[in-house]
């Protein structure tokens, strides 16, 4: 099959086409997709550039498959299977560090656990690029933060990847969002897709919009999908009593594992 492979690590040219790399074989509770979009993801373009796990490298001698999100149409199903039948259209998070190689590829083998049916008022490109932004906003929001109606809610990175999903689903869930922004273009996306306030975070005190917007000392729940440095200064930007969240690793504001401020509740997501 034809495939996007890597064997050493580096920019964007060390990936390679080839016409030959094997086709993956159907297992038993998997199902083989023919890829018609796949998304790329920071978890990606980290892994080709600074390392891949070693048990991914011994899979295979004919070059590495990258790519978690992945969309298509099941062409066949392994014993088993009772999900989904040849013919279906899904999307699906999987591959590029695990059992399976990933969706750079004409082919994927996917346990059937892991797919979801396309929505149809997606296209398959579109949908390539839903899974892995989806699956990050909804925990950190939904099952961590647990927003709730008449929340004020701030999100970092509003134009992001992680972040414009996360406006969509705060606001499908009642609460009152703000996002900050870099630019008037990105402000004018987040405010489209449901943010009340943007806030320019190279131009404007960002603590003191937040306070001006809630009209109390700070956010409910602020989430924070940018990290490092960001993720410590989010520490003054929520209420009393309310949540941080984020899907980046960070350090603590001290460096270490105390928390600067015990009324806050943290709850570190890890993808």
């Amino acid at each position: 099959m034809r495939a996007a492979v890597y064997d050493r690590f580096g920019d964007e040219s060390v990936l390679r086409i080839v016409d030959d790399h094997p086709e993956p074989p159907v297992a038993p509770d998997t199902v083989r997709v023919r890829v018609h979009a796949a998304g790329v993801n920071p978890a990606d373009w980290q892994a080709r550039a600074q390392g891949t796990p070693d048990y991914v490298k011994e899979q295979t001698t004919s070059g590495l498959i990258l790519g978690l999100d992945g969309t298509g149409v099941v062409e066949a199903v392994g014993e088993g299977v009772t999900r989904f039948a040849v013919g279906d259209e899904v999307y699906y998070v999987d591959g590029g560090f695990g059992l399976y190689q990933g969706n750079y590829a004409q082919y994927k083998v996917v346990d059937e656990h892991y797919l979801a049916r396309k929505p149809a008022s997606l296209d398959f490109l579109t949908a390539a690029a839903v899974p892995v932004v989806l699956i990050t906003a909804w925990e950190a929001l939904y099952d961590r933060a647990q927003i709730k109606t008449g929340d004020f809610a701030l999100i970092h990175g509003g134009a992001g990847g992680v972040g414009h999903i996360a406006i969509q689903l705060a606001v499908e869930r009642g609460a009152r969002v703000a996002a900050t922004v870099s630019t008037e273009k990105k402000a004018v996306l987040a405010q489209s897709l449901g943010a009340e306030r943007t806030i320019r975070y190279r131009d404007e005190d960002v603590a003191a919009a937040v306070r001006d917007w809630t009209g109390k000392d700070g956010a409910d729940v602020v989430f924070d999908t940018v990290g490092r440095e960001n993720f410590a200064a989010s520490f003054e930007l929520v209420a009393p009593y309310g949540t941080l969240v984020n899907c980046v690793v960070s350090d603590w504001p001290r460096g270490d594992n105390t928390m600067a401020d015990s009324r806050t509740s943290v709850a570190p997501l890890r993808i």
